[in-house]
């Protein structure tokens, strides 16, 4: 059984809630992982009574045989093969109580449950393998040219709403402990938006500009914006446009990737840096520059 559950349950008795409110709010944190009802109120009578202690007494005697090591190792085995399993399915599954499949999983196995992490996509085993190889390149990169992150300029395309609700953390308030909780109305975000495409380097912004309402940016949109940052790097980066050094950094979507810009770059010896696909951890616009501008 779970120390953490007992511990919980202590505090529970100690707030002066009763058994079965305090099982019933266990049930809702721990889902099917709950303790049995008989041992919740069998822990809820002897935290009510004074004990403080969340371990079991020390028994003499040999020790249980359910939680032997082959049974360990064969609640090992099931969960590793299906990490989903309910504590329910294991005890069915092997016939041994709940509680000391619990006990196992959580004790002897130091394992817990936790939520899946949302990622925007899930990528394939190719994929993966593609970032690996595209950023090993950028390190060896490195290694030959350690001033090559100060001449990158890298861009992308984000949508701008007119007004975005605050997050919980940006609404946070400093509050007494006599004051109320303070409260805020339920807010979507605007429907008023505007595309903004963004340039930018180690020293700042390089070029900017807003996509008229009704365009969309396509392989030959893409073309006259890229003519337009070449002439703010040639007025704003003068020392990379007259050696030729700077290194054009952006996402692989189709506007970007279409043959007619890689040929448009080729021809203005303008070289770039390989971005995977479904990779936005290695975009610096979505990591650094659009969440402050919608901010």
């Amino acid at each position: 059984m779970s120390r953490e559950q007992r511990a919980n349950m202590k505090f529970l008795a100690k707030l002066g809630k009763t058994s079965s409110e305090s099982f019933t709010m266990l049930q809702q944190v721990n889902g099917e992982e709950t303790m049995s009802r008989t041992c919740a109120f069998e822990w809820h009578k002897r935290f009510k009574e004074g004990r403080e202690e969340v371990e079991d007494n020390p028994q003499s005697g040999r020790p249980s045989t359910s939680r032997m090591a082959d049974n360990i190792e064969r609640v090992k085995q099931m969960v590793c093969a299906d990490h989903r399993l309910t504590v329910r399915m294991i005890a069915e599954e092997f016939s041994i109580n709940k509680d000391t499949v619990w006990s196992i999983i959580s004790e002897n196995l130091e394992m817990h449950k936790v939520c899946a992490k949302m990622v925007p996509k899930l990528l394939s085993e190719d994929q993966k393998q593609q970032r690996v190889t595209v950023c090993e390149d950028i390190i060896e990169r490195l290694e030959d040219d350690p001033d090559l992150l100060g001449r990158v300029i890298t861009g992308d395309e984000s949508w701008i709403f007119e007004y975005n609700p605050k997050t919980k953390r940006q609404s946070r308030q400093w509050k007494s402990p006599a004051s109320p909780r303070p409260k805020k109305a339920r807010m979507s975000k605007s429907k008023v938006k505007v595309m903004l495409i963004a340039f930018f380097d180690i020293k700042g912004i390089v070029h900017f500009e807003f996509l008229p309402q009704g365009e969309t940016v396509n392989q030959y949109m893409y073309k006259e914006i890229l003519r337009r940052l070449m002439r703010s790097a040639r007025d704003k980066r003068r020392d990379l446009w007259e050696n030729n050094a700077w290194v054009l950094h952006h996402d692989n979507t189709p506007a970007h990737s279409a043959l007619s810009i890689r040929q448009f770059l080729v021809e203005r010896n303008v070289p770039t840096l390989e971005q995977p696909p479904d990779s936005p951890a290695l975009v610096p616009c979505d990591v650094f520059r659009f969440p402050k501008s919608r901010g």
